[in-house]
């Protein structure tokens, strides 16, 4: 199944994270953007030149859209990281999958299966539990902002979908995105003192890169060709890696209510894959039967 490919996905941006830690205490946020971005385009335009994929594409509207929304909901992320505490940014970040499912109403037009949309939510409620955000009454403004961040990545997921859904190579798609992170990102730091990389710490920003562009290609594939309902409820599975991983090499220490949630979390993507198995299952049979 095409969406197991986000479980890769999340592990590469769990592992990221990691670096993107280390490589805080030398580079400024939009630097580490900018060398993410620098390295994905470069792992992207070698696939497709290895598998003699043109770069050119006839679907540049697509690609802005994607690149533009993604950028964008990145920096509204950010910005909610600097006015709020991590855990209530990265909670609004993830509303992504229920804007999602309301596109899938929206654009596509399609009636999408309830059972699906409440894995999507059980999976939104163990992120609930494992972050337990807090929201103060005067942090209205950069509350609104992440999940404006939520919401604009579901469009950049929506777009990605469309782009591999037209035949669109899932190489060409991460190479563009990439692209336009790259010249956002360029804007974003101009104004700001640069720290050139070094061999002592710039093996910390190759990483971020590689990681991100591994997560990148994976991710597209899962949204390009799984099942969009099923892909998204397994997207959370990247903040149940980032949780172990902070437990192995950072010494972090969750609370029982935090166990809950990568329990429902979990229990979300088993059951996801369940329900799109069983629908295909049943539908492989009545092609029998007729």
């Amino acid at each position: 199944m095409q969406s197991l490919w986000m479980l890769v996905a999340g592990l590469a941006f769990a592992l990221m994270g990691v670096f993107v830690k280390l490589a805080s205490a030398n580079y400024s946020t939009a630097e580490i953007v900018f060398w993410r971005a620098a390295v994905q385009t470069v792992v992207a335009w070698t696939v497709l030149r290895r598998a003699g994929i043109p770069v050119r594409t006839q679907k540049l509207g697509l690609h802005v859209h994607r690149g533009v929304a993604g950028f964008v909901s990145l920096f509204m992320f950010f910005y909610a990281l600097t006015e709020l505490p991590v855990a209530t940014a990265m909670t609004l970040n993830y509303s992504s999958p229920l804007f999602l499912a309301v596109l899938l109403t929206a654009l596509a037009r399609e009636r999408p299966d309830a059972k699906l949309v409440g894995t999507v939510l059980l999976g939104f409620a163990g992120v609930v539990l494992l972050l337990r955000p807090t929201f103060a009454a005067d942090q209205w403004k950069p509350g609104l902002v992440g999940l404006l961040s939520g919401a604009i990545s579901a469009i950049a997921y929506w777009n990605v979908r469309e782009l591999v859904r037209s035949e669109e190579p899932e190489a060409r798609v991460v190479f563009y995105f990439g692209l336009f992170a790259l010249a956002g990102a360029f804007v974003w730091m101009a104004p700001q003192p640069w720290h050139a990389p070094t061999l002592e710490t710039g093996w910390t920003l190759a990483a971020v890169g590689a990681l991100g562009a591994l997560g990148q290609l994976t991710m597209t594939r899962a949204y390009g060709q799984g099942s969009t309902l099923v892909t998204a409820a397994l997207s959370y599975s990247g903040i149940v890696f980032s949780s172990v991983i902070g437990i192995a090499v950072f010494g972090d220490l969750l609370a029982w209510a935090s166990w809950l949630g990568i329990a429902l979390i979990v229990a979300a993507g088993i059951l996801a894959v369940h329900l799109r198995h069983g629908r295909r299952e049943d539908a492989a049979a009545q092609v029998t039967n007729d």
